[in-house]
């Protein structure tokens, strides 16, 4: 599959907040995966003192804010009462020094060392610096196309620290087959799962299995099929309020 990414057209990423809520990038060190990360964060208005909130990771992080306006989307739905302000932290997984070389592929593929930098560095990061609930029922991961991938992943890797996981077009095929196994042989902890595929040319017919797996298992699913839709940007984009209202729903809903 072709990178998602080309560098040389597209992600030029200023410094700067591009963005009401959306803070500058931000670097940290993982001594699990052995280099740095860089993220940013979007904070939602209006903040209680002494109050903890929600939050979504979200791998594949400027693909997210950049090209699919996330910020803009989890702004008017919080404004709107239908999902609770959250904390969203776009992960980037390009190199902070040179955005040319993307590190998805070897990050997203059920990596330990990956998993181990969220919940033992990413986490602890974000509980001191911001109003930050840790509880895992507050803890939600999203991901597109191989980030679906590793959503799933950290499904089952990762349950006892995120309850919500989220995938636009989870992808390859063959790898989802993989996952869908690890599902079958052991047992997460209750998850809420959001999970879409286009019907053109996305994966359709592993992501329906995967689907059957998941509710076999016992989850709170949603699954949507963007009809007529493929394996890109327009697909996803279009279901983010889907994705982000199946995760982070309002008490009240």
């Amino acid at each position: 599959m072709r990178p998602l990414f080309n560098c040389a057209l597209c992600w030029a990423v200023s410094q700067a907040a591009v963005a009401d809520g959306l803070s500058g990038d931000i670097r940290i060190s993982s001594k699990y995966m052995g280099y740095d990360l860089q993220y940013r964060v979007y904070s939602p208005p209006g903040l209680v003192e002494d109050q903890s909130y929600p939050v979504l990771l979200v791998t594949d992080g400027p693909l997210y804010w950049h090209e699919m306006d996330m910020v803009d989307v989890v702004a008017e739905l919080i404004a709107g009462g239908r999902i609770r302000p959250v904390f969203v932290v776009f992960v980037d997984s390009r190199n902070p020094d040179d955005l040319d070389e993307n590190r998805r592929h070897s990050e997203f593929m059920c990596n330990a060392d990956y998993a181990n930098f969220y919940t033992a560095e990413l986490l602890p990061h974000l509980y001191r610096a911001y109003a930050v609930s840790e509880a895992r029922e507050d803890t939600s991961i999203l991901g597109v196309s191989f980030g679906g991938l590793n959503a799933a992943c950290f499904g089952i890797m990762a349950s006892n620290r995120f309850s919500g996981i989220g995938m636009h077009s989870p992808a390859a095929a063959r790898h989802l087959r993989e996952v869908s196994k690890l599902y079958e042989r052991n047992d997460p902890e209750p998850l809420r799962i959001f999970l879409s595929a286009g019907t053109v040319n996305d994966n359709l017919r592993a992501i329906r299995r995967f689907r059957d797996t998941l509710e076999e298992k016992g989850f709170q699913v949603t699954y949507v099929e963007n009809k007529g839709k493929s394996h890109n940007v327009e697909n996803w984009r279009s279901l983010l309020d889907d994705a982000l209202l199946a995760l982070l729903p309002a008490r009240d809903g």
